[in-house]
């Protein structure tokens, strides 16, 4: 069975977006040691998941940082990966290796990792990283801690009915001030 990874920037005080969406306080000045170590966890990984508002930006970002001329990390991991936006409003979406699904979120993530092949991947959007919460899809949590705290903003965990039991696997600083808690469901 495939692992589904989540990978998310979040600040010291739980959020990953401030209260209107603001991603002004994340640590950006990443060093080689945190490049190499998010390298690791996507290079087994053969699928993104995506909801609808972050694919949007997600894309064409990541697209741009491809055919600069400028050799961007991971660019060309990112658009070579296959992309699954998950999304009650699209049919389509525009962009490289990018697919939509508009069905019931637990029946098919469960149903992904249930195929053959490499691990899955979610980089966020706030609602759609909570509904795979609360739905127990996710399998590693790479929560990246920035040393910041911005009082009030977007939680992923918010939204819980019940306790969510984590066991921590890992931990680790970076150069930049990062702190990585690397948490698998218990």
């Amino acid at each position: 069975m495939r692992k589904l990874k989540l990978q998310v920037q979040i600040t010291i005080d739980g959020f990953i977006a401030g209260p209107n969406g603001e991603m002004d306080w994340l640590s950006m000045n990443w060093g080689e040691d945190i490049m190499n170590f998010v390298g690791s966890i996507t290079e087994p990984i053969d699928t993104i998941l995506l909801g609808r508002k972050l694919a949007e930006g997600f894309i064409p970002a990541w697209q741009s940082r491809a055919e600069s001329t400028e050799e961007v990390p991971g660019a060309q991991k990112m658009n070579d990966t296959p992309k699954v936006v998950f999304s009650k409003t699209l049919e389509s979406i525009d962009g490289k290796n990018a697919t939509v699904n508009n069905g019931d979120l637990a029946a098919e993530v469960n149903a992904l990792k249930n195929e053959e092949g490499g691990d899955l991947i979610a980089y966020g959007g706030g609602e759609f990283v909570s509904s795979l919460i609360q739905n127990n899809l996710i399998d590693d949590y790479y929560l990246f801690v920035n040393p910041v705290a911005i009082g009030k903003g977007m939680s992923i965990f918010g939204a819980l009915s019940n306790k969510l039991n984590l066991k921590l696997v890992e931990t680790k600083a970076f150069e930049s001030g990062i702190a990585l808690l690397h948490y698998q469901s218990a």
